[in-house]
C-alpha cells in the first residue's frame, strides 16, 4: 500500500489524494464536488415555511366571565373558550376583572386579540340610557368596565375581537347600540332562546334553532350557505345595532344573532350563540379565522417596529 502524499497544487478542501485508487474506490468525501463560495444549499423547507414554523403563537386575551367566578376560581365554562383558542392555534391568556385601569391597559398592550365570553350577568342598561327591566337582575360592573376597556384598546389598535353572547351585547352597547333586556318580556311572540323560555320540567341546557346569515356576510362565507343551526342560551338580545355594525344573522323570529364590524378592515365579529361549546364545522372555522386574523395583526405590528 502506498503512503499518502501531500499535493501542493490542490486547495484546502482536498489536501490529499490517492494515486493508486480509481475514482469509484475513493472514499465518499473525495468523490463529492468541492464546495463553492456562496453556494445555495437546497432543502424542502422554504423561507416562508421556516418563518411560519418559528412564528410565535398569537396571544389572545379572555376576561373572566364574572367577578364571582374569578374570586372562587370557577373555570369550567371559561376553559371552553381557552380550549377553542388553543385548538385554533393561539395561546389564551386570562384577563383579570379586578385590575386597576393602568394594570389592565399594560396587559392589553401585550396581547394580540381578544375573545369576549358569555356571562350570566347582564350589561348595565345605564350604559345605553334605559331604565332597568325587572328581568335584568345580575349586573357585574367589573366585567362591564373590563370589556369596555378591551374594546377601546382593540378598536383603536386594530386588534381582532370575537365577541360571544354577553360579549356580543356589550360590543353593540360600546358602539352606541341598545339591547332588548328580556326577549319574552318585551317580545312575547318570540321563539325560545334559552332554558328560561322553556316550559317547567323541560330538560335544561342549550337549545337549538335555525338562523339565516346575511348574504355576503363574513359568517355566510365561512358557513358556505346562509342557513345554519345554532345553539342558544340568552334572554337578552341586540335591539338597535351600534355604529359601524352590520347585522349578519337573524333568527326566524327576527332576533339579531350576529353582528360584524364595518368601520375598518379590522376583524371584529359578535355572535349571540356559543361556538366555544358547539364544536361543529362552522365553530371551528370561526375560531380558525379569528386566530388567523390575530396572527396577521401581530405580524403587522412587528413590521412597524
Amino acid at each position: 500500500m502506498q503512503h499518502l502524499r501531500r499535493n501542493p497544487g490542490v486547495g484546502v478542501h482536498s489536501h490529499f489524494f490517492y494515486p493508486s485508487l480509481n475514482t469509484e474506490h475513493r472514499p465518499l468525501f473525495l468523490r463529492l464536488p468541492l464546495s463553492l463560495t456562496n453556494a445555495t444549499i437546497w432543502c424542502s423547507m422554504s423561507p416562508a415555511d421556516t418563518q411560519l414554523t418559528n412564528a410565535p403563537r398569537p396571544r389572545v386575551g379572555i376576561p373572566w366571565r364574572t367577578t364571582q367566578e374569578q374570586r372562587d376560581g370557577i373555570r369550567d365554562k371559561l376553559d371552553l373558550y381557552f380550549q377553542a383558542v388553543r385548538k385554533a392555534g393561539a395561546d389564551p391568556v386570562d384577563v383579570s376583572l379586578q385590575q386597576s385601569p393602568a394594570e389592565l391597559e399594560k396587559q392589553l398592550q401585550d396581547l394580540d386579540a381578544f375573545v369576549l365570553p358569555g356571562s350570566p350577568a347582564d350589561v348595565d342598561p345605564a350604559r345605553y340610557g334605559e331604565p332597568r327591566h325587572a328581568k335584568t337582575v345580575n349586573l357585574d360592573p367589573n366585567r362591564d368596565n373590563t370589556d369596555a376597556a378591551i374594546l377601546r384598546h382593540a378598536l383603536s389598535s386594530s386588534k381582532p375581537v370575537l365577541a360571544i353572547c354577553y360579549g356580543c351585547q356589550i360590543l353593540n352597547v360600546h358602539l352606541n347600540g341598545t339591547l332588548v333586556q328580556d326577549i319574552h318580556g318585551e317580545k312575547p311572540a318570540s321563539g325560545p332562546h334559552g332554558a328560561t323560555d322553556l316550559p317547567p320540567g323541560s330538560v335544561k341546557g342549550d337549545i337549538e334553532h335555525q338562523a339565516q346569515f346575511a348574504p355576503e356576510s363574513r359568517l355566510a362565507n365561512l358557513n358556505g350557505s346562509q342557513a345554519v343551526i345554532i345553539n342558544s342560551s340568552h334572554h337578552q338580545a341586540i335591539d338597535k345595532p351600534g355604529e359601524n355594525l352590520r347585522v349578519a344573522a337573524h333568527a326566524p323570529d327576527g332576533t339579531i344573532e350576529a353582528i360584524e364590524w364595518t368601520g375598518s378592515p379590522n376583524w371584529v365579529v359578535g355572535v349571540q350563540w356559543h361556538p366555544e361549546r358547539r364544536g361543529d364545522a362552522l365553530s371551528e372555522k370561526l375560531f380558525a379565522e379569528f386566530v388567523g386574523a390575530a396572527r396577521s395583526a401581530r405580524e403587522a405590528v412587528a413590521h412597524k417596529m
